[in-house]
């Protein structure tokens, strides 16, 4: 494409989407309400994302030993329990480590009546992956000399749950609100292509190629796009940063979420993709139907 039919080109996109523009502050309007609605949900999936990963790596399962095993029995089972696939750490608690856990900062006058030989040795294990706390507990049964297991799989299973839901949940409302922003963007270049019918079957009568036609609609489209990605970026950033800061303020502190700078990257690339991606396809959705004149 020569120099002056670019610029020429590129200069009638810019002028369509000013001559409609009603339509293309709208399609901005409609581009930048969904992407930081989209976006506030990939974000707000992140976030719960850490916090699940955090809870589950707090998560221990309890070994408690045979009763009948002294403690160099004891301590020869945390060999076949490391070698467990799944199991990440496996930390020794004697009975007499155990009865100071359990007397922790109380009164110890409280406990007098208490003997370690009132506990048993144990093991407090961090899983590799709790999502399999199941199947561990299962081959933590069958080793020998472990009496009981006590794992929270109840508590790993909803956190998985937990995780899918708020995945699946982002991802659908992530793909409904992007359709609504094609849509409103391929209705804002169909009406400018709607305004130009005429010019566009005389260019075609003439020996105007697809794309020199073509290129006008997708520049109009690509700005349209554009706009709408950089406001939501500048828009998500302040909403975030305050939603952060008022959470940082109260007694809530579970909920931890991440300064925006740290997904600054991430997001930028989310808004560029969905903007450009938008702004594109919506154009190319209307110009088909248009350049079978």
């Amino acid at each position: 494409m020569k120099h002056n039919n670019f610029g020429y080109l590129m200069g009638e996109g810019v002028r369509a989407m000013f001559k409609h523009g009603f339509m293309s502050f709208a399609a901005i309007c409609i581009t930048v309400a969904c992407l930081v609605i989209v976006n506030s949900f990939l974000l707000i999936s992140y976030n719960m994302s850490l916090v699940v990963d955090d809870l589950q790596k707090k998560m221990e399962v309890v070994v408690i030993i045979d009763e009948t095993y002294t403690e160099a029995e004891s301590k020869s089972v945390g060999s076949e329990i490391n070698l467990i696939e799944n199991v990440d750490n496996a930390r020794f608690v004697s009975r007499s480590e155990a009865l100071e856990e359990f007397i922790g900062d109380s009164d110890e006058s409280l406990f007098e009546g208490l003997d370690p030989e009132n506990f048993r040795d144990q093991y407090v294990i961090t899983l590799v992956d709790n999502e399999k706390v199941a199947e561990t507990k299962a081959a933590l049964e069958r080793v020998s000399g472990v009496a009981e297991v006590h794992a929270p799989d109840e508590m790993a299973n909803a956190l998985a749950t937990l995780r899918n839901v708020l995945y699946g949940a982002t991802m659908a409302i992530a793909a409904v609100l992007l359709i609504v922003s094609l849509i409103i963007i391929s209705n804002t270049i169909r009406l400018a292509m709607l305004d130009r019918r005429e010019e566009i079957g005389i260019m075609k009568m003439v020996g105007a190629t697809n794309g020199f036609i073509r290129f006008p609609f997708l520049i109009e489209g690509f700005f349209l796009g554009l706009f709408g990605a950089v406001i939501s970026f500048f828009v998500e950033w302040g909403l975030y940063e305050a939603i952060r800061n008022a959470i940082v303020s109260t007694d809530l502190q579970f909920l931890t979420f991440v300064p925006f700078t740290e997904v600054l990257l991430p997001m930028i690339a989310a808004c560029a993709i969905a903007g450009f991606g938008i702004g594109i396809l919506g154009s190319l959705l209307s110009i088909r139907r248009f350049l079978k004149v």
